[in-house]
């Protein structure tokens, strides 16, 4: 792809698209600084992931029992999967994936010259990515990352079983027909993901880009080449970054139904056992708690949960299958938490672990967050079968 020149006013941006798991991104990093001697240098980064490529110890500081009190199990356990592919591609290419943006850093910082984050923050990028996605699609693109972080025969990363990634391959991404491509059958086939992954990031980049350049002649900004024509095209545009930052709530058709699927299915029950001479009240109840209840346990037990969580899954599924306020995989999930209580080497050692399928399995912060998940699941699919045979009753 090269490097893209911006020409606003008397400044001159230089966009150098890159590979984030390329060794020739970082030279060319390098030597384009080296040789422009810019007033600014750009990346894409925010403060978070600046401080997980930065950081000994990123996930030292990590509290499980915080995510899943504050109902972000999903969220996390999908950055983790995400993280871990991209990090065992860069393994197998010899290059630590962000190696790119650290060099424009370092060498921003050793010819002294200022340096911007531009990017937006990793976290509402992702749950602006998972609210555009429904259940099935969260499930798909959940299930899809945990599979892809098992390990594979040594020679090269492989995707599908198809040749291995190698750098060439890469490079190739970079071109602007590949990319031109490459995101136009993103955009079909996902156009949930690409709008808050990839469009909506052009314009945050683009403008937070505009600002860090105000008042200088020479910018240099190192971003990934997928971003390089979404920047272009929004350059110079009024872009609403607060709009951007924000996490839409559910819609208040959501929010409604969450409480009406419950009431309709309370009233229903007592309709139904008040009408029936046959069916008692009893056995209702029991339609619809025991399958929810075995369901909800089966799933903790099926991810390896410990007997406490299993019983807790039990006794609250029901409960929670009709209470939008109380989550099933909340509850157990704390209860993993406690009985598992991460330590701080466990954190530490999730780069390490999240390589393969056995590492994501033994180490108890992924353990905690994939039980805490497989109970929720379990008690949406108990209920949902409780319903059915509640609705043969009546």
């Amino acid at each position: 792809m090269g490097v893209i020149e911006i020409v606003s006013g008397d400044t001159t941006y230089h966009l150098v698209g890159t590979a984030h798991v390329s060794q020739r991104s970082v030279d060319e990093v390098r030597a384009v600084i080296a040789e422009l001697r810019p007033d600014m240098v750009c990346v894409e980064l925010d403060r978070t992931r600046y401080d997980a490529l930065t950081r000994a110890g990123a996930f030292r500081d990590l509290d499980v029992f915080k995510v899943v009190r504050e109902g972000r199990t999903l969220y996390l356990l999908a950055h983790l999967a995400l993280a871990a592919y991209q990090r065992r591609i860069g393994a197998s290419l010899g290059v630590k994936p962000g190696a790119e943006l650290l060099a424009a850093v370092d060498a921003a910082n050793a010819a002294g010259i200022p340096v911007a984050l531009i990017d937006r923050e990793i976290s509402v990028t992702l749950r602006r990515t998972w609210r555009n996605l429904g259940l099935w699609n969260r499930a798909m693109l959940l299930s899809s990352l945990v599979i892809g972080s098992r390990s594979e025969p040594e020679g090269g990363e492989r995707t599908g079983g198809d040749e291995p990634i190698t750098e060439q391959a890469i490079e190739d991404l970079k071109e602007p027909k590949a990319l031109s491509e490459m995101l136009g059958e993103l955009g079909r086939m996902v156009p949930r993901i690409k709008a808050p992954l990839i469009d909506e990031r052009d314009q945050y980049l683009a403008s937070m880009l505009a600002d860090a350049g105000a008042g200088r002649r020479i910018v240099v900004a190192v971003v990934g080449a997928a971003h390089v024509p979404g920047i272009q095209a929004q350059f110079g545009k009024p872009i609403d970054r607060a709009a951007l930052d924000r996490v839409p709530p559910p819609s208040l058709a959501w929010r409604a139904l969450k409480w009406l699927v419950p009431i309709v299915f309370i009233a229903a029950l007592i309709w139904g056992w008040r009408r029936s001479d046959a069916t008692s009240f009893a056995e209702m109840m029991l339609a619809w708690i025991l399958p929810t209840s075995i369901a909800a346990g089966g799933g903790t037990l099926l991810a390896g949960g410990s007997l406490a969580s299993v019983l807790a899954a039990i006794v609250v599924s029901p409960i929670a299958a009709i209470h939008p306020l109380l989550g099933t995989g909340m509850v157990v999930g704390l209860v993993e938490a406690w009985r598992r209580r991460p330590s701080v080497a466990d954190c530490e050692r999730l780069p390490d672990d999240l390589q393969s399928f056995t590492g994501f399995w033994r180490n108890p912060v992924t353990r905690i967050l994939l039980i805490a998940v497989a109970s929720g699941i379990g008690t949406a699919v108990g209920f949902w079968i409780g319903v059915g045979w509640v609705a043969s009753l009546l």
